[in-house]
């Protein structure tokens, strides 16, 4: 991990985050208490990031040249669709290497459970230890490996799935195949998420409390296309099933704050949006506006200044961040520095990152509907969504099957709603790494420079890391 000099950092409003920062005991501590076990998997969340390459990679990015633009390889290569050598935080290597670091967390955490003397005590740990371990291996999962499809997941080379502690320097591992991947993470979600307590927590939205692992699930059986168990979950996320009341509140509150106030809010556990969040050490909050690839001019004003579906624009706060006027950035994170000590000017930049929300738990129940032909239930989250966004708004900018066939030029109803829903998570999750997902699902091409990334294209699988291959594991096409 690179250590940052603070005299190039942004002042940072309020600060408190270090609370937030728990640290595995020492490895020499026997994990003989449920406390210990508990503090153990506060590290069970890869602390990484994935936005800086997603972002990167989707159309969310264009090339916005040199003038007043940070260029590294983290943001360069994979604009340009090429493997990134770089390891250091905001890479994909530095993410797989931190999603196996925390599934070895969650794997220590089950060992010491199974041995200890009355491992009934440590229910609620062991029923988050299970989920988390299910979440680094579905992130690794869908990075590294083709997106599930059911006629071929059984032949897709997958990622390994560990469930035992390492004891050996280099162990050989197999990477096995999408489906199998697949098994694990279900068996140890649906296993794992009726253990899980959320009293159990002193900073719940900082773990997989109830609400944040059925969030998961919409997610994961989104990607499965199981879109009846979607449902089901995302009614668990929310007493009564009542997501509308928790989304965030654009247009009576953020559009109101000023931008120290916005940034302290977007990703704080008190925002009721929020279902889960990691504090990972990221340069992100600093450089996402002015990375030469990225959001620019054109694409805001096609999301957020014209029009939408609904006849109206997005309630939208942007800035543009110093002399160029391309270098765009949406109010949602900034950055927390730990000093190495009290006294030094050099320490770690960390970037807090909302992981699940219940944005994507209505975007995830709405598309569900879709499929299973409930277009009327789509439509009432969709509108439920677009009242929050929408200063003014009023019946007349429901969405209907006209708006949808003059929108976008389709009779098929459930097209249109697609397409709205796709280009509502964009504008949502601008900045955030969730394009990526999408694109992945619908084989959505990107066009980055005159070179074009198909649907089909190897490289959408980002590499391996290098060292990977001591252990047996075959690299990505190429």
């Amino acid at each position: 991990m690179k250590k940052h000099h603070i005299l190039f950092l942004l002042l940072l409003a309020g600060g408190g985050c270090k609370k937030y920062l728990e640290q595995a005991p020492d490895q020499r501590t026997q994990l003989n208490s449920v406390e210990k076990v508990a503090e153990l998997l506060g590290t069970a969340y890869p602390q990484a990031d994935y936005a800086t390459f997603t972002e990167a990679a989707s159309d969310n990015a264009a090339d916005k040249g040199t003038g007043g633009t940070v260029s590294l390889e983290i943001n360069t290569n994979p604009y340009y669709f090429r493997d990134v050598i770089d390891k250091t935080e905001g890479s994909p290597t530095y993410y797989w290497n931190n999603c196996y670091k925390a599934i070895a967390a969650c794997n220590q955490a089950l060992q010491a459970i199974e041995k200890a003397e009355n491992p009934a005590d440590y229910s609620a740990q062991k029923g988050e230890a299970l989920v988390a371990r299910a979440y680094a291996h579905f992130m690794l999962v869908t990075l590294f490996s083709k997106v599930y499809d059911s006629t071929t997941a059984a032949q897709d080379p997958g990622i390994p799935y560990v469930t035992d502690p390492e004891n050996v320097v280099i162990k050989k591992y197999e990477r096995k195949t999408v489906a199998y991947v697949y098994e694990q993470i279900e068996k140890d979600l649906t296993t794992g998420l009726p253990l899980i307590k959320n009293t159990s927590y002193k900073v719940p939205k900082y773990h997989f409390t109830t609400s944040a692992a059925n969030a998961f699930a919409t997610r994961f059986y989104l990607f499965k296309k199981n879109y009846q168990k979607v449902l089901a979950y995302a009614a668990n996320v929310f007493p009564g099933g009542n997501i509308k009341s928790n989304l965030r509140q654009w247009v009576t509150v953020y559009q109101n704050l000023t931008a120290a106030e916005a940034l302290a809010l977007y990703t704080n556990a008190s925002e009721p949006a929020n279902l889960l969040l990691v504090e990972a050490p990221s340069i992100w909050a600093r450089n996402l506006a002015q990375y030469r690839y990225g959001l620019q001019t054109a694409l805001v004003y096609n999301i957020y200044r014209y029009t939408n579906v609904t006849g109206a624009t997005w309630v939208q706060p942007l800035y543009y961040i110093g002399d160029n006027t391309d270098n765009w950035e949406i109010l949602k994170f900034r950055e927390h520095f730990v000093r190495s000590s009290a006294n030094a000017d050099i320490g770690v930049p960390y970037t807090i990152f909302p992981l699940f929300s219940a944005e994507e738990v209505l975007f995830n129940r709405a598309e569900a509907n879709i499929y299973l032909g409930n277009y009327d239930a789509a439509k009432q989250d969709l509108n439920d969504y677009a009242s929050m966004r929408i200063d003014g708004y009023t019946t007349s900018n429901q969405i209907t099957n006209t708006k949808l066939a003059d929108y976008y030029g389709t009779t098929n109803v459930r097209t249109g709603l697609i397409y709205t829903l796709l280009d509502f998570k964009q504008a949502e999750f601008m900045q955030e790494g969730m394009r990526w997902f999408d694109i992945l699902r619908y084989h959505i091409p990107v066009t980055h420079s005159g070179e074009t990334l198909s649907g089909n294209d190897p490289r959408r699988l980002f590499q391996l890391p290098q060292e990977v291959k001591l252990s047996g594991l075959e690299q990505n096409p190429r």
